[in-house]
């Protein structure tokens, strides 16, 4: 079985390295998210006449959960916003090799069913946590650029704060990837699974805090936001970079809600998947 799902995987590695065009546009997205809606909304405490730095502390604390300013804010967030959106395609290149007859030829392979998904499925993860980190360092180097705003980080980051970072990222790519992988297994109309992923991802994460900022919400959407998967991966990720002062519980909670979140529903997809391809075992 590991033979079959290492060679399964080397080659949808080696679809992704053949495609420079869609390595290139999966890059530029959050280029342009960095540059152009990060910049454009240039929101600090200053911005509403806070001006003393115990002032400035509370504004932070209460708006930005910690970080010096929006664009700080918005880039952690951006980190969990492209672990999800960058895993959008994976489902959906599993339905156009259905159309064209490639993921029939695999399934008649001696390969089990669990190789078959196994090795989309570490192919699928890979580029979203890859992209993830691609996004951090991105804002960081943006910082040192004249002109422009980048992130801040205010917190003092060690060995398990970076472990901690890495683990949501792996946690949530993870779980986005396995699902809508399964639901590119499940369907085999493009319409039907861009329908059915966007009625899932948009929701997902306008409900989340990754980009909106936590003191402009309603109290209705702070409740919803502290289950959302998303808003669990990124508690995480801005606790590392500004501290944990503005939040109710440490990382370690936090991962442990979004391991929870991504064990149910990977327990589901692999139910779901091992019936799907059943017949063809």
């Amino acid at each position: 079985m590991f033979r079959e799902l290492g060679a399964l995987t080397r080659r949808e590695f080696l679809k992704l390295a053949r495609n420079p065009a869609a390595i290139f546009t999966s890059l530029l997205l959050p280029l342009l998210y960095l540059l152009l809606f990060g910049n454009g909304f240039t929101i600090n405490a200053s911005s509403f006449g806070v001006t003393t730095p115990q002032q400035i502390a509370i504004f932070d604390q209460e708006f930005f959960r910690g970080a010096p300013n929006y664009y700080s804010y918005f880039s952690a967030g951006m980190v969990g916003f492209v672990s999800v959106t960058a895993t959008l395609f994976i489902g959906a290149n599993v339905i156009f090799d259905k159309l064209f007859g490639v993921f029939k030829r695999v399934r008649g392979t001696p390969a089990p069913s669990a190789a078959v998904f196994g090795s989309r499925l570490i192919a699928g993860a890979a580029q979203p946590i890859l992209l993830a980190f691609f996004v951090l360092g991105l804002a960081l180097l943006l910082g040192h650029i004249p002109g422009l705003h980048g992130l801040n980080v205010t917190a003092s980051v060690g060995v398990l704060g970076s472990l901690e970072v890495l683990g949501a990222i792996v946690l949530l790519s993870l779980m986005f990837a396995t699902l809508f992988l399964t639901f590119g297994i499940l369907i085999d109309v493009p319409q039907t699974y861009f329908a059915a992923v966007n009625t899932i991802n948009l929701p997902v994460l306008l409900t989340s805090d990754a980009l909106y900022p936590w003191g402009f919400m309603p109290p209705w959407l702070r409740t919803v936001s502290q289950y959302n998967p998303v808003s669990l991966a990124v508690n995480v990720i801005r606790e590392a970079l500004f501290g944990s002062a503005a939040y109710p519980y440490g990382p370690g909670i936090y991962l442990l809600g979004l391991f929870a979140w991504t064990a149910v529903l990977v327990g589901i997809a692999i139910a779901l998947v091992r019936r799907a391809l059943r017949p063809l075992e």
